[in-house]
């Protein structure tokens, strides 16, 4: 699908935006693998750096990325995803967005409640 993958590793940042209220709720990574099985299977799926395997938004949580559209940008290594997120939140911490702190004076405040005990979760 023509998408350069070249220029960090094999990978490209996925921002996932809310389709309906246009909010950011995550940034994630896709290889050409992710990016794939994304588009075959209408789910967000990502490349996580840290297990080093592909991983399934959604998997434990339940907390799927159900895929609306996708587009890229001019230099085509990165993905806008837009999303209706099934569940209460998208963040691991319990937020509905993982963007829920704000810089003020300085420091960086929670600017928004949770949306659901992480704990029950995962």
């Amino acid at each position: 699908m023509n998408l350069d993958f070249s220029k960090l590793d094999g990978l490209i940042p996925a921002v996932i935006q809310d389709e309906k209220s246009g909010r950011v709720l995550m940034v994630g990574f896709m290889n050409e693998e992710s990016f794939r099985m994304t588009v075959e299977t209408g789910f967000a799926t990502f490349y996580s750096r840290s297990r080093n395997k592909l991983w399934l938004k959604g998997e434990s949580s339940g907390h799927k990325l159900v895929v609306k559209s996708i587009q890229t940008d001019c230099d085509r290594d990165t993905v806008l995803v837009a999303v209706e997120a099934v569940g209460p939140g998208v963040c691991h911490e319990g937020y509905e967005s993982c963007f829920f702190r704000t810089l003020e004076g300085g420091e960086w405040k929670v600017s928004e409640a949770q949306t659901y005990d992480p704990k029950k979760v995962y």
